[in-house]
């Protein structure tokens, strides 16, 4: 009696030995599993990432390109704002180039090759513009701006200076006068206001004015929106007294 029951203990103890040991390794190997699964899986995902990312960035500067999706050119002519019609209608207008940025989504050290490729772009708005507007001698005052979409930083905006700037000032002759500008990291349709001041001198009180520029639908997350501005006269109102055209003397862009 004493041995059968020992016998039965012995075979109970057993299988219930068994049994946890089945459930402890079946919890290891799911363990293991999920653990395995999930690093093929970031493994895959990683490659698929590194994929993308090279098909959309650049991995070099001898890779960077100018995308140009779309240029906007707007251009008004101010008889008067409520007061005595101009005897020569002021003229404003702005041109804008949509373009892809390379560097959008990431940060990039060095991203001033990009200034360079750049610089024919501020060429060809500037002259667009100034043709609009009637010619070099037509222009008086000038400002730049720059939007920056949401995926982009504030640093990317730097990168229309020279080419916004300079192009510019090489086809209006003697604008010694600093370029104004404005940035903004912004999504697509916001407002942005170009400041304006006297391409020769800035200290020219009549010309201290700004233009309204808006694409619709840009910049999208990974583009940027590069502006130009210009203006054929001060405010057609103007009659706020300072340094006015007769006056300017030096010729150092200020005064």
């Amino acid at each position: 009696m004493v041995m059968k029951t020992a016998r039965k203990i012995t075979r109970n103890a057993t299988r219930t030995a068994t049994d946890i040991a089945s459930n402890v390794a079946g919890r290891v190997m799911s363990d293991m599993t999920a653990r395995v699964t999930r690093q093929v899986a970031g493994t895959m995902m990683g490659k698929m990432a590194e994929k993308i990312a090279s098909a959309r960035y650049p991995e070099s500067s001898a890779e960077l390109k100018v995308e140009v999706r779309k240029i906007a050119l707007m251009i008004e002519e101010i008889n008067h704002e409520g007061g005595p019609v101009a005897k020569r209608p002021v003229k404003k207008g702005a041109i804008a180039a949509v373009v892809h940025n390379p560097f959008a989504g990431r940060y990039v050290k060095d991203v001033q090759p990009f200034m360079d490729l750049l610089k024919p772009l501020g060429f060809e708005l500037a002259d667009r513009l100034i043709k609009a507007l009637g010619g070099p001698k037509k222009v008086e005052g000038y400002g730049k701006a720059i939007i920056v979409g949401v995926n982009g930083e504030s640093e990317h905006a730097a990168l229309w200076h020279v080419p916004g700037g300079y192009g510019m000032r090489e086809l209006l002759e003697n604008s010694k006068a600093i370029v104004p500008s404005t940035i903004k990291v912004a999504p697509a349709g916001t407002v942005i206001d170009v400041p304006i001041h006297h391409r020769t001198a800035a200290y020219v009180r009549s010309h201290f004015d700004s233009v309204e520029v808006r694409v619709a639908d840009a910049p999208r997350p990974n583009e940027l929106v590069f502006i130009l501005a210009m203006t054929c006269g001060g405010r057609v109102h103007e009659r706020m007294g300072g340094m006015k055209l007769g006056d300017i003397s030096k010729f150092d862009g200020q005064r």
